[in-house]
């Protein structure tokens, strides 16, 4: 592990920024972006490692950060007053970390910008060679790999997360066509005109904002990738929980599919799925307990309607996830909108009934009626833009 990880927050406040070491005036040649959420103990201690990484080069950080309640922005603004080369971003209403790269991205307007955690997992000191990298004339993206000659997942990774990272990386090369040996990996540095060309088919929900910048560009891009080691997590905790492979799945099959659809839908067919086997199971319980067929549906329809709710709350909608009062609220929303998607599914599989062999038949045709109302009708009423 790079021993300048243990710098403490009390040693930078006490250093002195060499913020003098590039010409006064001259705009920043190279924008490093640091999405963050709850990472106010790391964010001086990055601050202080840029500062010693990129001496002599003129760089500047963007810190896009998701209204952290630990404070967040306000220690990122802290530094901003003494600091001009650190700028920040904070976003209301708007989560996940592929959106707060685009928009740090768009907010840049050096030749030049770098996407980094702020977790200090990503080693900073191999800045300089990225961007030597790029300046050459045959290289538009930089990827600092795990998986190249001399890389290696360090302490940063747990045996299963490290196993999951290779299962994801596997299907992306497959599925995509990607060569990249580690397109997972979340430290790159791109030419800033070639990402803001492809900015506005990127998708802002999700974490792998690598996968999808490469994947979209078509093989476009030149690219070079080079080794580094994940290091451990100093402080606060990973943002990455179970329902993010759904997320990364449905990243996966809207780029599979040319972009035809939204990831956000495929999250909510995703979803849906996992729903109707719920529904099915919560049918073929009432039905073993002597309901008639038609309560017996319309009963599964709202037990899979609320492991719907429940679970897009979690990860389709996490950008505007619902909670406390709120959640309830929009609980019973999602029941009212659909109602109608309800009466059809139990019209539609009461035409289908006909023989009780066949009752799993009948309910997935139901079911799947109801899909596409369900979908306009929670976006535009029960998770609503604010």
């Amino acid at each position: 592990m790079n021993g300048a990880v243990g710098v403490t927050v009390s040693e930078i406040g006490t250093q002195e920024m060499d913020a003098q070491n590039v010409p006064a005036g001259k705009s920043a040649e190279l924008s490093v972006i640091l999405p963050s959420f709850n990472e106010a103990k790391n964010i001086p201690i990055l601050v202080g490692l840029l500062d010693t990484a990129l001496k002599g080069i003129n760089w500047e950080a963007i810190v896009v950060d998701d209204n952290s309640p630990d404070g967040t922005t306000e220690v990122a603004r802290a530094i901003a007053e003494s600091d001009p080369r650190i700028r920040v971003i904070r976003r209301i209403g708007r989560r996940g970390l592929s959106g707060a790269c685009i928009e740090g991205i768009l907010a840049s307007s050096a030749p030049y910008v770098a996407v980094m955690d702020a977790d200090l997992q990503h080693d900073e000191t191999l800045l300089p060679k990225m961007l030597d990298e790029l300046k050459s004339d045959d290289t538009d993206l930089v990827v600092a790999s795990r998986k190249v000659e001399g890389g290696t997942v360090g302490e940063g990774l747990s045996a299963i997360r490290a196993w999951g990272s290779n299962v994801a990386n596997g299907l992306a090369q497959k599925l995509l066509n990607v060569t990249l040996t580690d397109p997972m990996s979340g430290f790159f540095m791109v030419r800033r005109e070639k990402a803001e060309a492809l900015a506005s088919r990127l998708s802002p929900q999700g974490f792998k904002i690598l996968l999808d910048l490469v994947s979209s560009a078509s093989g476009t891009l030149k690219i070079k990738e080079l080794p580094f080691t994940f290091r451990e997590r100093q402080h606060g905790e990973s943002k990455l929980d179970t329902l993010v492979t759904l997320d990364y799945f449905g990243l996966l099959l809207a780029k599979y599919f040319g972009d035809v659809v939204s990831v956000r839908f495929l999250m909510f067919g995703l979803v849906g799925a996992s729903g109707l086997v719920v529904h099915l199971a919560a049918l073929r319980m009432f039905l073993l307990g002597g309901l008639e067929f038609n309560l017996a549906q319309t009963a599964a329809s709202f037990v899979a309607m609320t492991s719907n709710f429940f679970l897009n709350n979690q990860l389709t909608y996490r950008d505007r996830r619902l909670r406390g009062l709120q959640a309830m609220v929009g609980l019973l929303t999602f029941y009212a909108v659909c109602s109608v998607g309800v009466l059809a599914n139990v019209g539609v599989a009461n035409l289908i009934y006909l023989d009780p062999s066949y009752w799993w038949f009948a309910g997935t045709a139901g079911a799947v009626m109801g899909a596409v109302w369900n979908y306009a009708a929670s976006s535009a009423l029960t998770w609503r833009k604010s």
